[in-house]
């Protein structure tokens, strides 16, 4: 049966970081920063995730970014790329061109030959960005890979039909709809699927709030239910301080951990710390500085490791 977590995770220390200004006017989270030096309170906030991960058992793999090129969100791995159980990986069409850049083959054959993981195959949408057309990995979708589903929110960084074509060559039922947030007087589109739900093993959490349509309100709430997940609605107020920006992880022993921000937990209220609770150890560092100017949180950081290994590399872990 498909595991929806894994002990194995991909994480990008960041070389530039700063708020990218190529990605500013969709990504309504995106602040500036009240830091002295905001790269280095950047680095403090990733290794002490890092750190916490690896000492509760998680296999983190960090991989030091590139200091030549200009890629501010390099630490957002899971947008440019996914990894999957049958040995297939997932490039991904961005939105902002310095992003384009954080998508790195020596990445790919590290995880081959020095992490010992099979990769059958790279399954290539990034031609969608000749087209103005974008999808944005497992930002854009939520993956359910227990129930096989997919689902993607609308926004300029999430594209129907991209996301009909991801969802045929991987075999996955979509769940598509529109997400929107209130931006002073307006109501704009939540640039990411993943900031106002997440899926873990047996829960969800979401904001139906911020789905505006009935009918697609409806679709969400019943798909999520129909596979007899515990749905653990979160506010507006709750997913601007990054509530649902959380993902499952495993230690290697097969504990359950439901990884966010510091922000994140604290925005939740006590009957939903206990219900996730219920599920997995909740697992919380000060993201606070990535946050405010990156306008990503804990899951974002994590490009979770799927694939299968070789039998040499499963029996050295």
């Amino acid at each position: 049966m498909p595991q929806q977590s894994t002990s194995h995770i991909l994480m990008v220390r960041p070389a530039t970081f700063r708020k990218n200004e190529e990605t500013a006017g969709n990504n309504h989270y995106q602040k500036d920063a009240d830091v002295e030096d905001v790269h280095q309170q950047a680095l403090d906030e990733f290794d002490g995730m890092v750190d916490d991960l690896r000492a509760r058992g998680v296999d983190v793999l960090v991989v030091e970014d590139d200091p030549s090129t200009d890629t501010p969100d390099a630490l957002f791995p899971n947008n440019w790329v996914s990894f999957h159980a049958d040995g297939r990986v997932g490039l991904y069409p961005m939105f902002a061109p310095n992003r384009r850049l954080e998508r790195r083959e020596d990445i790919l054959h590290d995880l081959v030959h020095s992490q010992g993981f099979d990769l059958d195959e790279v399954v290539d949408f990034t031609e969608f960005e000749a087209h103005e057309a974008y999808l944005e990995g497992t930002g854009s979708m939520v993956l359910d890979r227990i129930h096989g589903k997919a689902y993607a929110a609308l926004s300029p960084r999430t594209d129907r039909n991209a996301f009909e074509q991801w969802c045929e060559s991987m075999d996955v039922e979509g769940v598509v709809f529109e997400a929107m947030q209130t931006v002073g007087v307006d109501r704009l589109p939540i640039y990411h699927t993943n900031v106002m739900m997440a899926i873990g093993t047996g829960w969800a959490v979401v904001c139906l709030d911020c789905v505006d349509h009935a009918d697609d309100r409806t679709l969400l709430r019943d798909s999520l239910e129909a596979d007899g997940l515990t749905v653990i609605p979160l506010s507006e107020a709750q997913i601007n301080r990054f509530a649902g920006n959380m993902l499952e992880v495993q230690t290697r022993a097969g504990d359950k951990l439901i990884v966010m921000s510091q922000n994140a937990y604290d925005a939740l209220n006590e009957d939903q710390r206990a219900t996730l609770g219920q599920f997995g150890t909740l697992v919380h560092n000060d993201l606070n500085t990535i946050e405010t100017c990156g306008g990503g949180s804990a899951r974002c950081m994590m490009a979770e490791i799927h694939l299968p290994r070789t039998e040499e590399a499963s029996a050295d872990s």
